[in-house]
């Protein structure tokens, strides 16, 4: 393993460059880590899944893990083409294997790959799981005798599982038109290819095999869903339809043209399932995520569960309470009844459920959100700063900070990340309106500062962002 870039596990598995810490050699060590748990804490006969996305290199890299896994003696069943991680998550529930690798990067910038780990219950590993990996890093793999490599297909039964989850009659009479954008990542054609079946009017975007996913992010969010917002205009569609890079984060895009963030896409199928399927259970957020959430739970009675931010946590609560829905600011959006596990593509048909059934267009469906519940608006940026500069701004942030652009510090809370509530008087002059935050957070993996704000108008979250922007940038 290289000393220069060791593998590590962050909130969702291991990521890295491509060709400067993300090479053969770390890949294999990753996987070799994981083929150690597997025979310390699984049952390693039940084998383990492998699947990879559309990056450069996946396929050659899914193929080395699988090696080095089976060489350990633990059966091995590789996908046999570009894979969605939902699928491969399905796929490691419902063949009951000892769990999965996913080769992907998600929605990073195309020069990054990564290396998932997903457990024998179909979702995240736990923090509990990912530590114990990590700790095997390097450690020498036991000898055992060398198992089978099986090619295998997981998208049939995926297809098919996501299919039954939702009303297809439904979408098929709402006479809606769709724009799917599959960035040029593994979600492509799946989507595309249910509508096809059923009769439903769309058209598939940024569809074709492209690693370098045409110069954007493949992360569903503006500005890398722009061609989804032309084309929605230009087609006169009733919403965009989006996801990410390994299709297990949506976005979305109203028939205007707007972006619909993934926390008014996460409200709107939260009120849907409580007042439409009526389905048991608590509702979970991660830290940085809508506040319209909580108000939603409160209205039909259900506990609401805040939690730290990566999708590892949702699943772990999946796992031990009595959990209906999960979720996070990315666009991660989990239902326990599929899996423990953030699905864009379930998401997608459900986005299309909910329109059928309310009939209603997306922007109407939207609207509406912000009348029952209050004006709710959300920005993030992303400042890639050095290290130091970054950390020299948490540093000062924890000191104490007693306003930010006017608006004073009322309170401070740091379950991931330092969160400053803020007495906003414009919040005071709107009845029902979202109370005004704040949230830095420090990137543990990369030079990265993330700067989140939730308000009651987009002018107000913008003058914080800007605010919070020129205090990290302080000398």
């Amino acid at each position: 393993m290289s000393k220069k870039s060791p593998v590590k596990f962050g909130t969702d598995g291991w990521r890295g460059i491509i060709a400067d810490d993300f090479t053969f050699e770390n890949v294999r060590a990753a996987a070799a880590a994981i083929a150690s748990y597997v025979l310390r804490e699984e049952d390693p006969a039940r084998g383990v899944c492998i699947g990879y996305d559309t990056r450069f290199g996946s396929p050659a890299f899914a193929a080395a893990a699988a090696e080095v896994i089976a060489a350990a003696g633990i059966p091995v069943r590789l996908a046999d083409r570009i894979t969605p991680t939902p699928a491969l998550s399905w796929a490691v529930k419902h063949t009951g294997a000892a769990g999965g690798v996913m080769i992907t990067s998600s929605h990073n910038p195309p020069h990054w790959n990564g290396v998932k780990y997903k457990a024998s219950y179909g979702g995240s590993g736990s923090p509990s799981i990912m530590a114990e990996i990590e700790s095997l890093l390097g450690q020498p793999l036991p000898a055992g005798k060398p198992a089978a490599i099986e090619k295998v297909d997981f998208l049939p039964p995926y297809i098919e599982a996501i299919q039954r989850f939702v009303d297809l009659d439904a979408i098929a009479q709402s006479g809606f038109r769709f724009a799917i954008d599959c960035m040029y990542g593994a979600g492509a054609g799946i989507l595309a290819g249910i509508f096809s079946h059923i009769g439903v009017d769309y058209v598939e975007i940024r569809a074709s095999h492209d690693p370098l996913f045409g110069g954007v992010n493949p992360e569903p969010i503006e500005p890398h869903i722009r061609a989804c917002q032309d084309i929605v205009v230009e087609r006169g569609c009733h919403a965009g339809l989006v996801t990410d890079g390994d299709a297990d984060r949506i976005g979305a895009v109203d028939e205007h043209g707007n972006f619909v963030d993934p926390h008014k896409i996460y409200s709107v199928i939260l009120q849907w399932l409580l007042e439409r399927r009526q389905w048991p259970g608590d509702v979970t957020r991660a830290f940085n995520t809508t506040s319209m959430l909580d108000r939603i739970a409160a209205r039909y009675g259900r506990r609401l569960h805040e939690h730290g931010i990566g999708f590892k946590f949702v699943c772990d609560l999946m796992l031990t309470e009595d959990i209906l829905i999960g979720g996070e600011e990315s666009g991660g959006i989990g239902i326990r009844r599929h899996l423990p596990e953030r699905d864009g593509l379930l998401n997608s048909l459900l986005l299309a459920n909910v329109m059928a059934d309310e009939k209603k267009t997306l922007g109407q469906l939207v609207d509406r959100l912000q009348r029952e519940y209050g004006e709710h608006h959300y920005g993030r940026i992303d400042l890639h700063i050095p290290d130091a500069r970054k950390d020299a701004a948490i540093a000062r942030a924890r000191r104490g900070v007693h306003d930010f652009a006017g608006m004073r510090v009322e309170k401070v809370e740091t379950l991931d990340g330092i969160k400053f509530w803020l007495d906003n008087p414009e919040a005071r002059s709107k009845p029902n309106a979202a109370r005004t935050w704040l949230l830095l957070r420090a990137s543990g993996t990369e030079p990265l500062l993330r700067i989140y704000s939730e308000s009651c108008s987009k002018q107000s979250v913008t003058t914080l962002l800007e605010a919070a922007r020129e205090f990290a940038m302080e000398d």
